[in-house]
């Protein structure tokens, strides 16, 4: 059995299994768009998890924190030190929820519509970057075959 090549600087790997999972590859696909999108929007201090939650929130104004959870698939302490990320640097603002004073809820500030009207061309650009190679028919095809897995967070 041959073992690992001694004389290139780091090792041939052989990834057994890995290369035909869905997991895998997803994951793998997930840490390439993170990396790339952190790397677009580093002077801005964003992450995809805080573009998420300001794109939700401008989408649905005084979104309750439990609702805003469970879209972003987040436990709820999670969801708060999020919230309070962005609060702190002034681009959302919690309420009392007009419905149930015993929930938050969640808007964005002038400068929370600021940002994100900056950031959307940026993620787009992002966007457009990661799905280069494929065609106008497999970019649908991927992102109608990737909601077919979770198909109850349509």
């Amino acid at each position: 059995m041959a073992g690992p090549e001694r004389n290139s600087r780091h090792a041939r790997i052989d990834y057994g299994l890995l290369p035909g999972l869905i997991g895998y590859q997803v994951r793998q696909a997930q840490i390439a768009i993170f990396r790339d999108f952190t790397a677009n929007l580093a002077d801005h201090d964003m992450t995809p998890t805080l573009f998420g939650t300001l794109v939700l929130v401008e989408a649905n104004p005084g979104l309750k924190q439990a609702d805003l959870a469970r879209a972003l698939q987040l436990d709820r302490s999670t969801v708060v030190t999020v919230i309070d990320t962005l609060e702190h640097r002034g681009l959302v603002e919690r309420k009392r929820a007009v419905d149930d004073r015993r929930s938050n809820a969640v808007t964005l500030t002038n400068a929370g519509e600021r940002i994100l009207t900056m950031l959307k061309p940026l993620v787009t650009d992002h966007e457009a970057r990661l799905v280069k190679d494929l065609d106008a028919g497999e970019r649908t095809a991927l992102v109608a075959a990737l909601g077919k897995i979770f198909p109850d967070r349509r």
